[in-house]
């Protein structure tokens, strides 16, 4: 980072722990490696819901760190698909909530049976702990749950609130904090409330929405994101800005592209990405079909299939420094 000085990574691995899509038999390629599934007899077996999260493990100078970016939504499927994994809970530097949503925090339960009391770290954006729902035209209602702070703290984590960008891991890894909306198609979630003191009302923005940002040397930024209801292209915008990098090796998570609320936003969003000339783009969790089949079109050098168990790797480039 140029003013805030974001450390250049040697390698950086992202590990899809919880997505929508699950396939044991897909093939890897370089840079991309997948899960094998070694017995079907076996009864814990890696599982797929809606929901994200995923491992963020940075290598600079030797050193190797790990931290959780979202936690999906159930805890049994977080715990179980770290357990066939073999992640090591308790070498987890940091935990990052994305946003509010439970199904990127509903998991933490399951983590944190595994990993027992301990002062680690969460970073949340304060406006996560509102209670939300989406009402839909039909006058159907879907309750988005926030996380409970007392619960969290009850379990040892020190939650740290933080509107504005952060670094953790040393400098390592930029938590994007509150994104700024520049785009003209990206204009939020039109159908999403938040519940106050006079009852509910339209919180179509969601500012908590935070992405992570990780700068490879002489590569360019890496960027996870868990929904992008900042819009996935004003999040890159962010990031390039806070960083004074304009390189985008990777970007991996969801894009929030499905139904028919967004799929307007589908063309001008692959049209910013091919722009931006992304080097590999792993669309997941709520990025939807249609997004998927369009980006793998429009950049089917850089895409990738997205499925849990999937490490996506970004090494430096020989010889930098």
């Amino acid at each position: 980072m140029v003013g805030l000085g974001l450390a250049g990574a040697d390698r950086v691995e992202v590990t899809i722990v919880i997505d929508n899509f699950l396939d044991v038999l897909m093939a890897g390629e370089v840079g991309v490696a997948r899960y094998q599934a070694r017995d079907f007899g076996v009864a814990e077996q890696l599982v797929a819901e809606h929901g994200f999260s995923a491992l963020i493990s940075v290598e600079r100078d030797g050193d190797r760190r790990t931290l959780l970016y979202d936690a999906g939504l159930t805890p049994h499927a977080l715990a179980r698909n770290l357990d066939v994994l073999q992640v090591s809970v308790g070498e987890l530097r940091a935990i990052v909530i994305s946003h509010g949503h439970a199904d990127h925090h509903g998991g933490l339960e399951g983590l944190l049976r595994r990993r027992g009391r301990s002062r680690l770290p969460l970073v949340i954006h304060p406006d996560a702990w509102r209670e939300r729902r989406v009402t839909f035209p039909s006058g159907g209602r879907l309750r988005l749950p926030p996380p409970s702070r007392r619960d969290l703290e009850a379990e040892g984590l020190e939650v740290v609130e933080e509107r504005a960008h952060s670094l953790l891991l040393d400098g390592s890894v930029l938590v994007s904090g509150q994104v700024e909306r520049v785009t003209e198609f990206e204009t939020g979630f039109p159908i999403h409330e938040a519940r106050e003191r006079d009852g509910w009302r339209p919180d179509t923005m969601i500012w908590d929405d935070q992405a992570l940002v990780v700068n490879v040397r002489d590569r360019g930024l890496v960027i996870i994101s868990g929904c992008s209801h900042a819009g996935v292209i004003n999040a890159l915008r962010h990031a390039q800005r806070l960083t004074g990098e304009d390189r985008i090796a990777g970007l991996l998570g969801g894009l929030h592209l499905t139904g028919g609320l967004f799929e307007a936003r589908i063309q001008p969003t692959v049209e910013a990405l091919c722009a931006a000339r992304v080097g590999r783009v792993l669309p997941a969790h709520c990025s939807g079909w249609k997004a998927v089949h369009t980006i793998a079109r429009a950049m089917p050098e850089a895409f990738v299939q997205p499925a849990v168990g999937t490490t996506v790797t970004f090494q430096a480039a020989p010889g930098s420094s």
